[in-house]
């Protein structure tokens, strides 16, 4: 034994009887003899890590004592768990030892079974009610959204592949899985698949790890090795899946910052995000319900789309939900169209009138029996808008819903407008349509869509006015039209000289 494994092995000992001191004088919550094996070696190991753990609520509160909590108050959706989970706090053994047998990334670590990614199934023990509406959500579909959609297919490789010069013509290669796996996958979700072990030097000795391909990732959309969709880090992340992280609109704004998702873009500008950045100080980000008026005074990202939310007397404003579309009737980033959110997450089964896997034809008109009904998007819109009515008279909402919609009608006929050029272009020869995307007409349609429409839209919603006009928006939707029109009319009189 060398010297350096012999004092780590006393200092572990020491760290054991520490914890069960502390344990048996009750001054700390009880720890799992595994979890403070873990901890034991990955205090030195993944300090860090083990230190976040410890902020978390995970480490402080057993599932037995968040079962005694009134309802409204409980961050555990379960009502039961399993016995030998309910008396320890949640810690490492308890989330990377859990289904073992399920978890193709389970191997040999420390005397143990352990795997690496800890999924949606996992984090379902204890929240079921959330694992289940997040397999209803969009975000844990993001990846196959895209990779069973041979039309954003064409996208992502437009985007990501490398173009090479020959006979003054581009030839594009497909994209590597790098560069998938740090662009549109990362927010998308990889899929991760165990690809092997590998021995390498530590602090203890050698060890073997295993080798896995899309790792590293967190994407939303995220294959899993136990067959699972989704991740729930993105949000909540690790290792002290904080409440309040995911109740700031910074950790929303990693995905959702544009051009073609510009939330967090708009909010920024909004006058929700100026209280927001002057007051944030002041409020309870921990607090469970949270009550509008007293723990916060102006909305954020998880304020409208997520989080329970009660007013001063107690009465319930809005459930919490992981499905995010329960209050949206629109759906209105990412498509050629605004259009009703879709019945299913897996938006890669729609076909419109065309046969193309989208929810609205290139002319405008919706495939309907693909998308949510008129009374079904009504009651999004009034789960809505009971949040926007806690803080505002029933006239301010309903003047800016009004605007709200209006600007999904003109963003759309813009858009419209824009189609109309490149299906000219398509229909005089001057552009292929083959492939959507690879010609500079239809990349400039595809930013009057992705980018301005998008950009306007989403000012309207979150009332961020500027950014819908100047700032990639009605400006740049008109100017693009021109630009687009301009380019037709070239291709057109090129094309004419050449005969």
């Amino acid at each position: 034994m060398t010297e350096l494994v012999w004092r780590f092995a006393v200092l572990s000992g020491l760290l054991s009887i520490f914890c069960s001191c502390l344990i048996a004088d009750g001054q700390e919550p009880p720890v799992s003899e595994l979890t403070q094996d873990c901890i034991s070696c990955h205090s030195s190991a993944t300090p860090a890590i083990v230190a976040d753990w410890q902020r978390s609520r995970h480490s402080k509160t057993t599932p037995a004592e968040s079962l005694k909590k009134p309802q409204l108050q409980r961050l555990i959706s379960t009502d039961k768990v399993p016995e030998k989970l309910a008396g320890v706090v949640v810690g490492c053994a308890e989330c990377h030892m859990a289904n073992e047998a399920a978890h193709q990334d389970s191997f040999d670590h420390g005397g143990q079974k352990v795997h690496l990614l800890v999924s949606p199934k996992d984090c379902a023990t204890c929240h079921p009610t959330e694992s289940i509406q997040y397999e209803k959500n969009l975000m844990s579909h993001a990846r196959g959204n895209l990779t069973n959609n041979q039309l954003y297919g064409d996208l992502m490789k437009s985007i990501n592949g490398l173009q090479s010069l020959e006979a003054l013509k581009t030839k594009l290669a497909d994209p590597d899985k790098y560069t998938e796996a740090e662009s549109c996958f990362h927010c998308h979700g990889t899929a991760v698949e165990v690809k092997g072990k590998k021995t390498r030097d530590t602090d203890f000795g050698e060890m073997e790890f295993l080798v896995l391909s899309g790792w590293p990732n967190q994407g939303v959309g995220r294959f899993n090795t136990d067959g699972s969709m989704g991740s729930c880090t993105p949000c909540h992340s690790r290792h002290q899946f904080s409440m309040e992280l995911a109740r700031k609109p910074y950790t929303c704004s990693q995905c959702h910052k544009g051009p073609d998702v510009p939330a967090y873009k708009a909010y920024s500008v909004s006058k929700h995000a100026a209280i927001f950045s002057s007051l944030y100080h002041e409020w309870n980000f921990k607090e469970v319900p949270w009550t509008l008026g007293t723990h916060i005074t102006a909305p954020t990202c998880a304020v409208c789309h997520a989080s329970l939310l009660t007013n001063s007397d107690g009465t319930v404003v809005a459930e919490r939900t992981h499905q995010m579309s329960d209050r949206l009737p629109w759906r209105i980033l990412g498509l050629i169209y605004a259009a009703p959110h879709p019945r299913s997450p897996d938006t890669s089964i729609i076909r419109n009138k065309d046969g193309q896997p989208l929810p609205t034809a290139l002319s405008g008109e919706p495939a309907a029996e693909y998308l949510i009904s008129a009374d079904e998007m009504a009651i999004r819109k009034q789960n809505m808008q009971k949040v926007c009515t806690a803080c505002h008279a029933r006239n301010w909402v309903d003047g800016h819903w009004d605007r709200f919609e209006n600007t999904l009608r003109t963003s759309n006929e813009m858009t419209e407008t824009g189609t109309e050029i490149v299906s000219k272009a398509w229909g005089e020869k001057v552009a292929d349509r083959a492939v959507l995307f690879d010609e500079a007409i239809e990349k400039l349609w595809v930013e009057q869509w992705l980018f301005y429409a998008n950009s306007t839209r989403f000012a309207s919603a979150m009332m961020g006015a500027d950014y819908g006009v100047f700032a990639n928006g009605r400006w740049y939707l008109a100017k693009n039209i021109q630009d687009m029109l301009d380019h037709l009319r070239f291709l057109m009189a090129t094309k004419n000289k050449s005969r």
